[in-house]
């Protein structure tokens, strides 16, 4: 076994694998960006290591800047995790070429599996049934409008290196072709670097069911039974279960072999995920997931298998101890995704301070989280803060229990989508378990959620206020103060403590810049907010004029700029697309005019309130 790992991920992933490292007894590596230098993850780790700015381009996404502090470490392996660099072959390669182990499957069986065109081939060779489309990538509107003429609209545009929803785009009709094939392409590129694109038929409405996989390098191959990801919401999923209400028994054997067969063609070891649409009875293979899930807790708790302990294990040269025949599905499983989301604003990000956060407990209730009470959550990554896991004996009995599990979670600071969790335990549809992957977008009357966030939503609390008394002591009968400081010193993080008596107050450091100035903190240009209108200063960006100004309304990346100055626009045009925490927002303008200012650049980062463009 490892003696220590480097977990390249944040979150509460990143917590996951370093308890199940410190259940092996090993040591833990943390990386972090400077959004996250106070993040549980950081806290919990052996050692920490910043590997670069928020912006996950320039820090989690840096493969030298991530091997080098596995280097710096002294690590013996890598650990990804789900998101990031999880399914980027071209990482795992050079971690395969360097000192480090790479944990998870090779590089080579990566690329097979994790580009989509090459899994559907390599699928069909394994008579694993397949969705009618293209098996190599498209790249003209042509060749779209070709394949939809064969099999019909409408048919869905893929990205090759895609997943959860990002770079897959509905055509319903042919003059939709040449918008979400460049809307396709570029998500392929922003998020997963792969503008390729392929083309499938588009399946109305099934249900998303996937079947946990771990595989050795002695050749066994095991699947874990399947869990049903059918409740989505823009094809992200919300919430999980295991097993699946939708399958009988015979059904669940033949897509459990499927699966088993499909990645044993593809020659491929440790954890992966098959998953599968389902309609009328028949299955369909979509893609594999190259990683751990989010969703693998629920496998975890109807097979009693710590589905990441053994992918250290079998990345550590172990051999599966266990035989097929010896996985049981005992009880049921249910997971709730605790997003930092406004149910109620087409579950717009939101942002601020953990003021309360008190999750539930009991028997059968398990959270995977990496936050506390007082926790900054901010806009730089996922939506999600945590993981409320519940397990029963039964379907019906894992409802109930989740029911008081979640009226016990409290949160308040900023929204999350507890409320319509909430809501979903009080729905027909899926208490009888018949929603499919269409059921939250089509078919589920929005003003329901409009009224569970106004009965269950927690009030914003406000931060509590000095109320100016009391003073400073000092000489012999002062108190004697502990403070804890974490000071980084070449990029390695490290807790200091000092004892000080009848000490001043300790200056709010992340106020502070380069230097201990109260200059913008990464040295960079700030954007002005609309009442900031005039200055000139030095790296100040300047609003002229009263025009109408089109502002952000949430922290992000632009994605891209789709106006000049110049150019007439209109009511409701798109100026830019803003991404926040992995979803895509067209900014639009609220009236008519010509562009008199861009301020944003494809790539800016911008906070919210930061004014993009100026009409008049």
């Amino acid at each position: 076994m490892f003696n220590k790992v480097l977990v390249a991920n944040r979150g509460e992933i990143a917590l996951r694998v370093m308890r199940a490292c410190r259940d092996l007894g090993v040591r833990t590596v943390a990386i972090y960006s400077d959004a996250d230098k106070n993040a549980g993850h950081v806290r919990f780790a052996d050692e920490a290591y910043n590997v670069g700015p928020a912006r996950a381009a320039d820090s989690y996404l840096d493969h030298e800047a991530v091997i080098e502090a596995g280097r710096k470490a002294g690590a013996d392996a890598v650990h990804p995790g789900y998101g990031f660099l999880a399914e980027n072959a071209e990482f795992a390669r050079k971690v395969e070429m360097s000192e480090l182990t790479w944990v998870g499957p090779s590089a080579d069986a990566m690329e097979r599996l994790g580009e989509k065109t090459k899994a559907r081939a390599l699928m069909q060779e394994a008579d694993v049934p397949v969705v009618p489309g293209t098996t190599e990538p498209v790249e003209s509107a042509d060749e779209v409008k070709q394949i939809a003429a064969e099999y019909g609209y409408p048919v869905a545009i893929k990205a090759e290196g895609g997943g959860g929803g990002r770079g897959l785009k509905v055509v319903r009709s042919e003059d939709e072709v040449e918008s979400q094939l460049e809307t396709a392409q570029r998500e392929g590129k922003a998020y997963f670097d792969n503008a390729s694109v392929y083309v499938e038929k588009y399946l109305e409405a099934p249900r998303h069911v996937e079947v946990q996989i771990l595989a050795d390098e002695h050749g066994n191959v095991r699947h874990l039974g399947e869990r049903d990801c059918s409740l989505q919401r823009r094809h992200q999923k919300v919430i999980e279960e295991a097993p699946s209400p939708a399958l009988d028994a015979d059904l669940r054997e033949r897509i459990g072999e499927a699966a088993r067969r499909g990645v044993r063609e593809a020659d491929y070891t440790n954890a992966g995920t098959v998953e599968f649409l389902v309609e009328d009875g028949e299955f369909y293979f979509m893609e594999v997931n190259t990683r751990i899930q989010v969703e693998h807790t629920v496998t975890e708790e109807v097979t009693g298998i710590d589905v990441v302990k053994w992918q250290l294990r079998v990345a550590a040269g172990d051999e599966l101890d266990f035989a097929q025949e010896d996985i049981e599905i005992d009880g049921h499983a249910i997971e709730y995704r605790i997003n930092a989301e406004n149910a109620a604003d087409e579950f717009a990000p939101a942002t601020g301070t953990l003021e309360t956060y008190d999750p539930p407990g009991g028997i059968g209730v398990r959270i995977d989280d990496a936050v506390r009470q007082g926790d900054e959550i901010g806009g730089d990554y996922d939506s999600m803060i945590a993981k409320l896991i519940v397990a029963a004996g039964d379907r019906r009995e894992c409802l109930a229990r989740s029911e008081r599990a979640l009226s016990e979670f409290e949160i308040e600071g900023l929204s999350t989508i507890v409320p319509f969790h909430r809501l979903m335990l009080t729905d027909e549809a899926f208490r009888a378990g018949e929603h499919t992957t269409k059921y939250l977008d089509e078919e589920l009357d929005r003003t329901r959620i409009d009224r569970a966030v106004e009965k269950w939503g927690a009030a914003d609390a406000s931060p509590a206020k000095d109320d100016g008394e009391g003073g400073d002591e000092s000489g012999a009968d002062a108190e004697v103060t502990e403070r804890e400081f974490t000071v980084e010193v070449n990029g390695k993080r490290f807790e200091v403590n000092l004892e000080e008596r009848g000490a001043p107050p300790v200056p709010d450091i992340d106020a502070l810049g380069n230097g201990g100035t109260a200059a913008g903190r990464d040295g960079g240009p700030s954007r002005s907010r609309p009442e900031e209108a005039a200055g000139g200063d030095d790296g100040v960006v300047v609003v002229e004029g009263e025009g109408e100004q089109v502002t952000a309304e949430m922290q992000g990346t632009i994605l891209s700029v789709d106006v000049g100055e110049g150019e007439e626009v209109a009511a409701g045009d798109v100026v830019c697309v803003l991404e926040a925490m992995k979803m895509e927002n067209d900014v639009v303008t609220e009236r008519g005019g010509t562009v008199t200012q861009v301020l944003i650049e494809e790539g800016d980062s911008v906070d919210m309130d930061d004014v993009l463009v100026v009409l008049e």
